[in-house]
């Protein structure tokens, strides 16, 4: 196996234990001796993980490729620690071969140590050492001589060299204690690199177990409410955080409520040390440099909302103390880290998996501060140092580089019947232009099977819901909340229909075709206003009617009946929900006989009988007595419902789209 194919076995064995780092966090490397394809002789290398990897994925395409001997002739042109940044972007004539990964702030650190691999982590148990008072003496008690300290420093080439330094001196240690940071080991090769990196953390782990008091933030003055109490109001806070920690910028929320963040939600000690933010570089950057704190279950409206000013005022405060005249610009006050004691933690990203993520890495930084004050006390780098990473110019660099935003990105889609037919086109289309998706079906199995194709947990949600059924729709949209963070963008699909002349149409017939189309649709549409308007985010409300709603055809009156419903209220909430910015409109199909649920389940064998063509040609049938002579799939609805909610059309509300190929007798007037 090659020196590379080592590095990546390691680092993914590293990267998947959270007890060893965090996702996307920390970096390890490997030196070893490649044929130079110029030359054809043999040329020392370094392979070393990139610029926003994560360990526990990383694959070859992951990796910067760097010249050992340019990488390290760069100690001689080092200009000091004032123009560190500088060496940077020289890291690119250092690379071998074309592709790769960029190099991290962190290449230095690997290049300059001297053993052939390197591993730089950041377990909750190593910083807590390093984020101790007295983090010095409690590392020599902890390791002896094995692993040394190194004090606080920006990572960056500076702190390249002093660990090298500190390795050269000290051949006996296997790695170091970075203050404030994290920890790097080293071995002679990959296995005794690994081997040293975990024997740090778990003799880190077991030293804070064994010397470190039980009750290190204090008693529980707030008790957890009970589990389905706290996720109701649960659900109830997050539309409005959701919208406050959107002033800036939209984000997208998620909660959490498990044992470890309650724990400390709770405690006697958890407002003096939220308050001291967070120390890891990679904690603080997803985090914020600290936390909203509200009142114990979250408080009023109105109290939250003068908590969320005050946040807002002391981060521009924090910016304005601690900004230099070539500083970026401040990217936005809103918390990302909001903590309700005997409620949980909300956290905000700009998708689902950062916002994840940021509360991953603040449940990390909860371990962090456990441990130091178990043994000492919890003394993060200062503000000063946080404000200069937060805002290096190369992070600003880093986020300028990220993607252009698709046009649904931080929108969170709910559609029923999304199951199956026109529902899942809808959904698969929203998800590809960006939206977190909920698919709501009454059959589990079909709503869990879309969701599995647009992808995991971070981009969908199924949910079984019958939109005949209040607590199931109400159910629904708490779900949606809880896991994205509200929701924008709703679209009214679920239907069915039974085509039958007006006298051998049954009550039931009636009922149940209204109790789907119409009143669930009103019950779908009014839990969902409720969230938005608590956003205060604007939103979109599509339904998906149909050319019958307008077009009187035969043996169809109870479905006629329900879709014109559906169509009127498109118009009375439209004008209803515009002061809140909540567009609300309509799609008329027509004719959407394959991939279609509806057709499949009867409605096409009756609606063929009543034109008198064999059901497998009811689509070419349809598409004939079009205008444009061609058959509606399930596709174009889709296409309907992003042109209408995609950004195109924002000043659009009340009107429907017909996707029917062209019906003279169906054109709106």
């Amino acid at each position: 196996m090659s020196a590379a194919d080592d590095l990546i076995a390691r680092s993914n064995r590293l990267g998947a234990d959270p007890r060893n780092t965090n996702y996307a966090g920390g970096n390890t490397s490997a030196k070893g001796s490649d044929t130079d394809p110029v030359t054809g002789g043999p040329v020392e290398l370094v392979w070393v993980k990139g610029s926003g990897g994560d360990l526990g994925t990383l694959t070859s395409s992951g990796l910067a490729v760097l010249r050992l001997d340019r990488l390290r002739s760069m100690v001689e042109v080092y200009p000091g620690v004032e123009r560190e940044d500088e060496m940077v972007a020289a890291f690119d004539y250092c690379l071998h071969g074309r592709g790769g990964a960029a190099p991290s702030i962190d290449t230095a650190m690997h290049g300059l140590v001297e053993a052939p691999h390197v591993d730089h982590l950041h377990p909750d148990a190593g910083i807590a050492l390093a984020t101790a008072l007295d983090g010095p003496a409690l590392t020599k008690e902890c390791f002896g001589d094995r692993v040394l300290w190194v004090p606080w420093r920006r990572p960056g080439f500076q702190l390249g060299l002093d660990i090298a330094a500190v390795q050269r001196a000290n051949p006996q240690a296997i790695g170091v204690i970075l203050g404030g940071h994290g920890i790097t080991a080293w071995g002679s090769t990959s296995d005794e690199c690994e081997r040293n990196s975990l024997d740090i953390i778990a003799t880190a782990t077991a030293f804070l177990a064994s010397h470190g008091r039980p009750d290190p933030f204090g008693s529980q003055v707030h008790a957890p409410l009970e589990p389905d109490e706290r996720r109701a109001l649960a659900a109830e806070l997050m539309p409005l955080l959701r919208g406050l920690a959107s002033t800036d910028r939209r984000q997208v929320g998620h909660f959490r409520d498990d044992d470890v963040v309650l724990d400390f939600v709770g405690s006697a000690q958890m407002p003096r040390l939220a308050a001291l933010g967070t120390s890891c570089p990679d904690h603080f950057l997803r985090t914020k440099v600290r936390p909203m704190v509200l009142e114990p279950g979250g408080g009023s409206e109105e109290r939250i909302r003068e908590l969320h000013a005050a946040y807002r005022a002391d981060y521009a405060a924090y910016y304005e103390r601690n900004a230099a005249p070539d500083s970026p610009a401040m990217r936005g006050a809103d918390p990302a880290i909001v903590l309700v004691p005997g409620v949980g933690m909300f956290s905000f990203g700009a998708n689902k998996q950062t916002a994840r993520v940021a509360g991953e890495f603040y449940v990390n930084a909860i371990n962090v501060m456990r441990g130091a004050e178990s043994v000492s006390s919890y003394a993060p780098i200062d503000e000063a140092e946080k404000f200069r990473i937060e805002y290096w110019a190369l992070e600003e660099a880093k986020l300028q580089r990220m993607p252009k935003p698709k046009p649904l990105a931080t929108r969170i889609a709910l559609v029923t019947g999304g199951g199956s037919g026109i529902g899942r086109a809808i959904a698969l289309r929203l998800a590809a232009e960006g939206a977190c998706v909920v698919v709501a079906d009454r059959d589990a199995a079909a709503a869990a099977a879309v969701a599995g194709e647009i992808g995991g947990a971070d981009v969908a949600l199924p949910v079984t819901m019958d939109v005949t059924d209040e607590d199931a729709v109400r159910a629904a949209l708490d779900a949606a909340v809880l896991a994205f963070g509200g929701v924008d963008l709703v679209v009214n699909n679920a239907g069915l229909s039974v085509s039958k002349p007006l006298l051998e149409t049954t009550a039931a017939d009636w009922d149940r075709q209204h109790d789907v189309m119409a009143r669930g649709s009103f019950l779908v549409a009014r839990e969902a206003a409720r969230a938005m308007i608590r956003q205060g985010l604007g939103g979109d409300i599509v339904y998906i009617a149909s050319k019958n709603a307008v077009f009187a055809g035969p043996n169809n009156v109870a479905y006629g009946a329900t879709k014109a419903d559906q169509a009127h209220q498109v118009r009375l909430l439209a004008a209803e929900l515009g002061e809140h910015g909540i567009r609300v409109n309509g799609v008329n199909p027509d004719g959407v006989v394959r991939g279609s649920g509806i057709f499949a389940s009867g409605w096409g064998a009756q609606r063929a009988a009543v034109y008198g063509v064999p059901e497998s040609e009811l689509g070419a049938f349809y598409a004939q007595r079009t205008i444009l002579k061609q058959e509606v799939l399930p596709e174009h609805v889709a296409n309907a419902v992003f042109v209408l909610t995609g950004g195109e059309l924002s000043h659009t509300t009340g009107l429907h789209i017909p996707v029917d190929a062209g019906v003279a007798a169906a054109f709106l007037r």
